[in-house]
Parts: structure tokens; C-alpha cells; sequence
């Protein structure tokens, strides 16, 4: 009976290890299933052309060892053809890009189903899940490998490792790190600490983000103008392109091979468009280059339809510079998607960037985008033979460079002259004057301040007061109205009829026996929005404001406007120097002013208490 009972007590551990081992089967499962689906759909392909063939140069083991090269071919793996006229084996890496779709794909969505977490059911850690789906895959890639060896292309093994393995382990991470949200986690212990600060700061990830998608919009730019200077080529030269086509077979079902590897080749050749208007062009074997400035040397060019696009030997026309506009495009792209970041137009309150903030983005995703075309360069190029053969393609470590260069000497400027733009259009000319001390604290305002306000503005204008300065000498602005009359925002503003502005008493009018005062009037352009809006101001002053002369001067204001309906308050003599004596000689000077203002703000002030529903009053 305790053996039975020490076995109830461990099995939910023993529960838990077991959904996790069964957990790290699933992921492994899903790792061969992706390879699997990869290679069986290439398979059927291939199987199809050999059937439809009229003659077949082997049978079925040798039809479906050449496609599982095929599929290794596709993950970036280097490919031997031992069988050639010379005897000696040539290698063929040239990889068709539209092929590698697939399997990236499938590895990336079997990482990210593995770490999704399933109802019902424990998941693995993420580095279990990685784990996991990467070496089932690779488990298929070994068996391929090895099953290929005796075909017509043969895997080479040095290339499995690099790059094959880690193309797989990438579009596994890449789908682990999906399932989780896509964190930006911190950097390791062992980097530098400005860089971990760095990335702890939202800014900061908010600025690589910018750059990493701009530089995406300029990778994109550069294979969509390269594709279409491809286009274009082939257009000019379509009876070339026609005559290669037709050569290489004479049936249906060779012409459909010949179709679906053109088109699984069209990626690669946008890429050699890209690298022509970069400027370092592509290799046509080791001793021929085509650049916008010319054909030099003598190419060896195998005969396919998508090399008659190759321009012809001699010195480049004017056709063959205009090419050239593509880097300039994908630069005035990427500097058009920085200055969109850097002065957003969807954030009324946000603060633009600084011009060096903006450069900096630019020039990082400068660099994204060189990085990136060299990385695309390198795959889209390689030996498709021996001797002549064994360059083909533009060289990575030009193509990047040029792209990274044309970007930043031209993506920066073009950015700041953007952001500059931007910023002196009408609807954003008030960002010039906000900053974040002019933000002050919002508050909504009572009816009686909205009326007792519309009544000052409205004696200001019986007046004639017409005031063009904000008190310190700087012009009102139309278009920041917190910067009205008053300096209701927190700004320079005037304290009274001819009294003095501070910042810190221009939201508030100064406590003491000033009629402004005591009838509790804003400033600023409150009568203008009665009661729909909000009015920012400056937090009220304490100490004067709840002082013993303050409370008499507006008890007086108010007796005085209510027409003797208010009993008598005992004003005695002051034992101290009140805010009037504070305010200054100004304040003082006009007391009849002051009076009849302070008679019509609190003549405002009782009708908006007696009709808390009605409209505003007007001023007699």
C-alpha cells in the first residue's frame, strides 16, 4: 500500500515530463513532415517532365535522384555533375531563388507551430522547439544527401553544413521567434554597455525599427527596378530570346521544363538587373563584365532565354545609363520612408527628429540595404561550370558596397531636404514653436469660467485693447491658439489692463484687490469655445491666492457687481503687503478700469448662476 501510494504522489511529475518528451516528438515530426512536404512537392514536378518526355535519359531511381539534388539545390547546397563532355566534374551553385521559397517557408512555419502553444497540451521551451524542428529537418536533408549520390547531381558535402544547415536553423528561428510575439530581447551580458542601454530605451527601438523597414522598401526598389531593366532588355531582344527558347527543345513537355526554369530564374536575373544599375554589373564568365558603361571582354553566354537581356559588346549608350536611376530610386524611397518617421503626420503632438537622428536612421538603413544586396548577390550568383564558367553572376562584395554608398550619399541629403519640407508646410509650422515645457497639465473649465472670461474679452474689446504681442515681445501665432491672449497655455501673457507678464502668473490673474481677479476670469481664447473644449493652464498659486486679502478683494468684486443683493464683508486694513503690492505700479494705475471690468465679471457671474442651463450673458 505505500508503494502504491508513493507512485499516486510522484506521477503528476512524471505527467508533466512525459508532455514534454511527447511535446519535442511533435516538433521533431513537424521538422521531417516540412522537409518532406518540400521534397515530394519538387518530386512530383520531376516526375511529371520525365514521364512526359519523349526521351528519357534514365529511369525513374535516376528522374527522382536528380530532384532531390534539386531540393538540396534549393537550400543553397553545392551541386556536382559528374557526366560531362570534358569528363571533368562541374559544379553547378547557381541557386534559382523562386525555388528556395518553399522549403524557407515550410521550416519557418513548422518552427513557429511547434512553439505555439495548443489547448490542451504542454509546448516546449522555445530553444526545445528549435532544437527539435531544425534536427528533423536535417534528418531528411541527410537522407536526400545521401539518396543523391549516385544520380546525375550529387550534393556536395562540404555544403551541407554551410549554407544548407544554417538556412534551415534561420527559417526555424525565424518562426520560434514569430510564435513568441517577436520580443526584442536584451543584448548578451558580453556586449558592450552602451549598447545594452541602448536597446533598453524605446526610442531606440522605435529608430532601428524605422531603419529596418526603410531599408526593406530600398531592397525592394532595387529588385523591382533591376526587374524591370530585364523586362525591358528582353523586350528589345525578344526574337533572341524566342530562338533560345525553341532550341532547347522541340516538344511540349521540354518547353514546359525550359518555361519553369526560366521562371524560377527570374529572381536571380532582377538581382543582376539591380547589380548593372548599382554600377560593378555581373560577371559573364572570367573574362567579359557588363556594366552601364560598357560590355568588355568575350562572355560565355550558354544559350537560354533569359541571357538574351545581355547588352551587347562596345561601350554603353545613353540607354544603358539610364540604368543608373535605379539606385537613385531606391534611395529617394528609403529617404522618403525615414522622413515619413521623422515627421509624422498622424501624431498632432509629437516632436520631429532631430536632423541627426534623421541621419542616423538614413545611414543605418543604408547600411541594411547594403548588407541585405550583398547577402541576395551571393546566393544569385555562382559556378555553373568549369573554366569560363566558373564566375557567373555579379560579385557580392561590389554589389553591396555600391548599394550601401548610393543610398547614403544620396539618402541622407534627400531626407533632411524631406524632413525640412515637411516642417515648413502650413500644417506643420506649428511644430516649430511647441516643445514639451509648453505641454501644460489639461483641466476642463466651469461654466462660470467660461462666462466670466467671455465678459473680460468682450470689456478688452469695448475698449479698444487690441494686444499683437504675447508680453514678451514675441508675435501672437494664429495657428498655436494656446499662445492667446493672456498665455493661457502657460506662456508670456498679460496679467491685467496694463500690467506686467511672467511666465508664472500669466495663466492665472495675480491674487490681491484686482477686480481681474476677483471675479475668477481666464484669460486666453475661452470665449471663443464656451463649454465644448478643454483650456490648458498652469497649475493655481497656493499661498496668495487662499490669503486673507485675496478672499476680501474678490468678496468685494463680487458685493459690488451684485447690485446689493449681497450683504456687507468687513474689510479691514491689510497687516501685511498683499500680491497688489506685489504685482507692480501698472496694476495700480487704472482703477476705474479695473472696477468696471470686475462690475461686468461679476454682473456675468451671477446671471450664469441663476441660469446654469442657459446661454451665455451678454455684456451691457
Amino acid at each position: 500500500m505505500g508503494r502504491v501510494t508513493q507512485m499516486t504522489q510522484r506521477s503528476p511529475k512524471v505527467t508533466v515530463e512525459r508532455n514534454r518528451t511527447l511535446a519535442l516528438v511533435s516538433a521533431l515530426v513537424k521538422g521531417v513532415v516540412a522537409a518532406g512536404l518540400g521534397l515530394g512537392s519538387l518530386t512530383v514536378l520531376v516526375m511529371v517532365a520525365w514521364i512526359s518526355s519523349p526521351y528519357p535519359d534514365s529511369g525513374p531511381g535516376g528522374a527522382l535522384r536528380a530532384a532531390a539534388g534539386i531540393w538540396l539545390l534549393a537550400h543553397g547546397a553545392g551541386l556536382v555533375r559528374p557526366d560531362t563532355l570534358s569528363g571533368v566534374p562541374a559544379p553547378v551553385s547557381l541557386v534559382p531563388l523562386l525555388l528556395a521559397v518553399g522549403p524557407v517557408w515550410l521550416a519557418h512555419r513548422a518552427g513557429r507551430d511547434a512553439a505555439e502553444p495548443e489547448e490542451g497540451r504542454a509546448r516546449p521551451s522555445q530553444a526545445g522547439a528549435f532544437c527539435a524542428v531544425t534536427a528533423g529537418y536535417l534528418l531528411v536533408v541527410a537522407g536526400a544527401a545521401a539518396y543523391a549520390r549516385g544520380g546525375p547531381l550529387r550534393a556536395d558535402p562540404d555544403t551541407l553544413v554551410f549554407p544548407v544547415a544554417l538556412v534551415v536553423a534561420g527559417a526555424a528561428a525565424a518562426g520560434v521567434w514569430t510564435a513568441a510575439g517577436r520580443p526584442f530581447g536584451p543584448p548578451p551580458s558580453w556586449s558592450p554597455l552602451a549598447l545594452q542601454e541602448a536597446v533598453a530605451r524605446t526610442l531606440f527601438r522605435h529608430r532601428v525599427e524605422a531603419a529596418c523597414r526603410s531599408a526593406a522598401v530600398g531592397v525592394t526598389v532595387l529588385l523591382g527596378g533591376g526587374a524591370l531593366l530585364v523586362a525591358v532588355a528582353l523586350g528589345r531582344n525578344a526574337a533572341a530570346a524566342q530562338d533560345a527558347f525553341l532550341a532547347l527543345a522541340g516538344d511540349w513537355s521540354g518547353r514546359i521544363a525550359v518555361l519553369l526554369l526560366a521562371a524560377s530564374l527570374v529572381p536571380n536575373a532582377a538581382l543582376w538587373g539591380a547589380a548593372y544599375g548599382l554600377g560593378p554589373g555581373f560577371s559573364l564568365g572570367t573574362g567579359a563584365t557588363a556594366t552601364p558603361l560598357g560590355l568588355d571582354g568575350t562572355p560565355a553566354v550558354p544559350h537560354f532565354p533569359l541571357l538574351a537581356a545581355v547588352p551587347d559588346q562596345g561601350p554603353g549608350s545613353p540607354l544603358n545609363w539610364a540604368a543608373l536611376a535605379v539606385p537613385v530610386a531606391a534611395a529617394l524611397a528609403v529617404a522618403w520612408f525615414v522622413a515619413r518617421r521623422a515627421v509624422p503626420a498622424d501624431a498632432p503632438r509629437a516632436r520631429p527628429w532631430s536632423p541627426r537622428e534623421t541621419v542616423l536612421v538614413t545611414l543605418l538603413a543604408a547600411l541594411g540595404c547594403g548588407v541585405a544586396t550583398a547577402l541576395l548577390t551571393a546566393v544569385a550568383a555562382g559556378p555553373i561550370g568549369t573554366g569560363a564558367l566558373s564566375a557567373f553572376g555579379p560579385v557580392w562584395w561590389l554589389t553591396g558596397p555600391a548599394a550601401l554608398g548610393w543610398t547614403a550619399v544620396i539618402g541622407a541629403p534627400t531626407a533632411l531636404l524631406l524632413r525640412l519640407w515637411r516642417l515648413r508646410t502650413p500644417g506643420w509650422a506649428w511644430r516649430r514653436d511647441v516643445t514639451e515645457a509648453d505641454e501644460p497639465p489639461v483641466k476642463t473649465r466651469t461654466k462660470a469660467m467660461a462666462v466670466a472670461a467671455a465678459s473680460e474679452d468682450e470689456a478688452e474689446e469695448d475698449e479698444g485693447e487690441e494686444r499683437e504681442d504675447d508680453g514678451a515681445g514675441r508675435p501672437r501665432r494664429w495657428w498655436a491658439p494656446w499662445r492667446g491672449r493672456g498665455g493661457a497655455a502657460g506662456e508670456s501673457g498679460d496679467a491685467g489692463p496694463g500690467g506686467s507678464a511672467s511666465p508664472a502668473a500669466s495663466s492665472v490673474p495675480a491674487p490681491g484687490p484686482a477686480p481681474e481677479a476677483a471675479s475668477g476670469a481666464l484669460n486666453g481664447p475661452a470665449a471663443e469655445r464656451g463649454d465644448e473644449g478643454i483650456e490648458p493652464y498652469d497649475f493655481l498659486p497656493t499661498d496668495p491666492w487662499h490669503g486673507k486679502d485675496s478672499r476680501e478683494a474678490r468678496w468685494a468684486s463680487l458685493k459690488r457687481g451684485s447690485g446689493g443683493l449681497m450683504a456687507d464683508f468687513p474689510a479691514g486694513p491689510a497687516d501685511h503687503p498683499g500680491p497688489a503690492d506685489r504685482v507692480g505700479p501698472a496694476d495700480r494705475s487704472a482703477p476705474a478700469d479695473r472696477a468696471d471690468a470686475a462690475d461686468r465679471a461679476g454682473s456675468a457671474a451671477d446671471r450664469a448662476a441663476a441660469e446654469p442651463d442657459g446661454p451665455g450673458p451678454t455684456t451691457p
